[in-house]
């Protein structure tokens, strides 16, 4: 029998991480596991002119901004033990360690589902994760919208 303790949803506040969460609750209230919600923001870009790279770093507020959005992520059922996480850097690298650290039992985490020149151009963030977890990993995409 399968048993989830701690299931990890890493979000980047999109429609499929949207799909994802609403699926890491039902399965957290399933098993009365615990949930810890993570963002993974991406570090400020290097500017190099020549050999002088200046500091450049976020504009003031960024961090308190996206640990409002993060916890706006909220389940319907109160029940639920839910905590966050804010980290900064390679999105799918700490996702992986964080979910090491933490001891998550499942990733639950949505895709884009790109494919072709986007997916070589901008990567899989689950990609990696699944590829690089060890735990094992859902992956949820949004629904699609008819075209009409």
């Amino acid at each position: 029998m399968l048993r989830l303790q701690k299931i990890l949803h890493p979000t980047d506040f999109s429609d499929p991480a949207r799909e994802a969460f609403r699926l890491a609750c039902a399965l957290a209230r399933h098993y009365h596991a615990e949930m810890v919600i993570l963002h993974v923001a991406a570090p400020p870009p290097v500017v190099a002119y020549g050999e002088v790279v200046p500091t450049v770093s976020h504009p003031p507020g960024y961090h308190d901004w996206l640990w409002q959005e993060l916890r706006k992520i909220q389940p319907d059922d109160p029940a639920l033990t839910v905590s966050y996480q804010l980290l900064e850097g390679d999105a799918a690298k700490e996702i992986v360690k964080f979910a090491q650290q933490m001891g998550a039992d499942l990733i639950v985490m949505g895709t884009h589902g790109r494919t072709g020149l986007m997916h070589l151009l901008m990567g899989s963030v689950a990609e990696e994760v699944v590829r690089h977890a060890t735990c094992p990993v859902l992956t949820v995409r949004a629904k699609r919208q008819p075209s009409g």
